[in-house]
């Protein structure tokens, strides 16, 4: 949120901040004092307690907030010079305070501390706060969660007792954004992919490495089904490329040393230098690729090209290995191996428009077959004015200045809405983000569509035009599905588990009211598995009722229950996840019914 001193939402949250720190040192005594901000939705503040605090303490801590607020303190702001602040942090016994105080007065042209005073709670900040705790609603706030955080964000420094708080204006923006956190808690992809037995994070495989069980491979392989049929469908070849290489071969793309923190540490391999016996042993450096376009590049590099061949389009599901900080890593949405629904394509500068809005409208058609139309779409340019910029980006400011022009004529030709991101851009050119926002609010990056005209030159790519001469080819990077784990994240999210039939890791489930009609229920499975429809038997021990609980439970969207009147008459009880309604069908009917909806890739199964 905006840091403005005319922001009333700013000062009520950093004044609550300091209601909360007065709470907890009065529920605590002896506890000291970290960092207390206001964040988008409320604030939180770090402490070193003297006891430990869980959610459970919430309630009482809320209880004696409201009551600090209804008695109408004053905020008062006092300036202390370089000696009297620090002999306050003394007197006060907050040394993780006066660390950070030590640490300010060192730099330039700060030579003063202020400090704000509610009540009988005393805290270094810099402001500002409301005048009276009277202007803030008692009802607009809720303490959220307790969570671990490491002093000033460092690993190697004492681990704090942090508490988040919401706070808003009023209780109706308060009671909205409880409302969100609870659905993202029941959708949490963490949750229900344990739940429902789609993945799992082996401590021993390793964090950030995720196994996929069968139900997951389901959505995996079926995704990557629909990525191939489109990409079939537009003109692109499949390539496969190992997971590993030279190092030679990423300091001749440039990601060495522009993404060196993000790979894994090098592998040196005592290789001989020919066949022969007497060859004398030579260490190579190899790497886990966290990309896969320089094993493009290599591929488009095989063979001589000339214009005619252009555009090439090659696609790839590349797994790849990215060395993600620990605390970084979260779920599926932040892995260190991943597998990304990869292409590149080499075309003529006259051609680039024409791929780049093909590549487009491809993603376009992707996320409608999915049901995604909540994003927006993101110019990620260059920051012309970042200190770093020689150490983050291509020195070539030409380039950057056609590429960058080119890109924002192509979205402002496809009449396209999108934002501005200053300092977003890849180091070797401009792009496209498409931004999702997933049903509890929450902004992802998912896609993204690079225009590159560093990588060719650096591999020396060329193609003969239509004049002789050499010329070299333009590249464009682009993944609709970004990798299958943060796409898969998002779907499960999306659909809170209960996927769309033909994405569906179960399609149908055929339950019993007994053991007798297990023959003419297999005979309905296996009819349907010849169709290579995912269909299974229920176990036929339990009761009807429960057997429907359990599939509701793991979300089948197609629940087929067969009796004596359905075996008589060649019929099934259809029951849909989440419908009330019960549809009693032929065999026949629901078959060429289900087959149609999995063949179009329908979101609602019409019966």
């Amino acid at each position: 949120m905006a840091n403005s001193e005319h922001n009333q939402l700013y000062r009520v949250r950093h004044s609550l901040a300091h209601v909360l720190a007065q709470a907890v040192l009065d529920y605590r005594p002896g506890s000291t004092l970290g960092f207390g901000p206001p964040i988008d939705d409320g604030f939180y503040y770090d402490f070193i307690l003297s006891e430990p605090l869980t959610e459970e303490d919430f309630p009482e801590l809320e209880r004696r907030m409201k009551r600090i607020l209804k008695s109408r303190q004053n905020f008062y702001c006092e300036e202390l010079d370089r000696e009297a602040a620090l002999e306050r942090l003394n007197e006060m016994n907050e040394p993780h305070k006066r660390e950070y105080a030590e640490e300010l007065l060192q730099r330039d042209g700060i030579s003063s501390l202020t400090f704000y005073r509610n009540g009988p709670f005393l805290d270094m900040c810099e402001g500002p706060h409301v005048e009276n705790t009277r202007e803030i609603a008692r009802d607009c706030f809720k303490l959220r969660s307790v969570a671990g955080a490491y002093w000033r964000g460092d690993s190697d420094r004492v681990m704090m007792t942090r508490i988040y708080a919401w706070a808003f204006e009023n209780k109706a923006d308060l009671d909205d954004a409880v409302e969100k956190f609870e659905l993202a808690q029941q959708r949490d992809h963490k949750k229900l992919g344990a739940e429902l037995g789609l993945f799992r994070i082996d401590p021993q495989v390793g964090k950030g490495l995720p196994l996929w069980l069968p139900k997951g491979t389901v959505i995996r392989d079926e995704l990557e089904k629909l990525a191939c049929e489109l990409e079939f469908q537009a003109g692109y070849q499949r390539v496969s490329t190992p997971h590993l290489a030279k190092a030679d071969l990423y300091y001749t793309s440039g990601h060495l040393p522009y993404y060196a923190d993000d790979m894994y540490p090098f592998m040196n391999v005592a290789e001989s230098g020919g066949d022969g016996a007497d060859d004398a042993a030579v260490k190579e450096s190899y790497v886990l690729k966290p990309m896969n376009c320089p094993h493009h590049h290599r591929i488009f590099d095989a063979e001589p090209r000339s214009y005619r061949d252009l555009p090439l389009r090659l696609a790839e599901y590349g797994q790849v290995y990215r060395m993600e900080e620990s605390g970084a890593v979260s779920g599926l949405l932040r892995v260190r191996g991943m597998c990304m629904n990869d292409a590149h394509i080499y075309c003529t500068p006259e051609q680039v428009k024409a791929e780049f809005k093909s590549v487009m409208a491809l993603h376009e058609r992707a996320y409608a077959i999915l049901g995604l139309d909540q994003y927006r779409v993101r110019l990620s340019l260059m920051d012309p004015d970042d200190a770093k910029r020689a150490d983050k980006y291509v020195n070539n400011p030409e380039a950057w200045a056609q590429t960058e022009a080119l890109v924002k004529e192509i979205l402002d030709e496809m009449q396209l809405d999108y934002e501005v991101g200053i300092g977003e851009a890849a180091f070797y050119g401009p792009k496209v983000d498409i931004q999702f926002v997933t049903v509890t609010g929450r902004e992802e990056s998912v896609s993204t569509v690079q225009l590159d005209f560093a990588q060719p030159e650096r591999f020396g790519l060329k193609y003969i035009g239509s004049d002789g001469q050499e010329h070299m080819p333009y590249c464009i990077h682009r993944a609709p599905f970004s990798t299958h784990e943060r796409m898969i994240a998002f779907l499960i999210e999306h659909f809170g588990g209960a996927f769309p039939t033909w994405l569906a890791p179960v399609q149908v489930e055929v339950l019993t009211v007994s053991d007798q009609f297990d023959e003419y229920a297999q005979g309905i499975v296996d009819r349907l598995r010849a169709s290579f429809v995912r269909a299974e038997l229920a176990p036929s021990t339990e009761s009807v009722s429960k057997k429907i609980r359990e599939a509701t439970v793991r979300k089948v969207p197609n629940v087929l229950v067969v009796g004596e009147r359905e075996q008589a008459a060649g019929e099934v009880m259809l029951r849909r996840y989440g419908e009330p309604k019960q549809h009693k069908m032929s065999i026949e009917a629901f078959e060429a019914a289900l087959l149609k909806t999995i063949r179009t890739r329908a979101l609602v199964f019409e019966v």
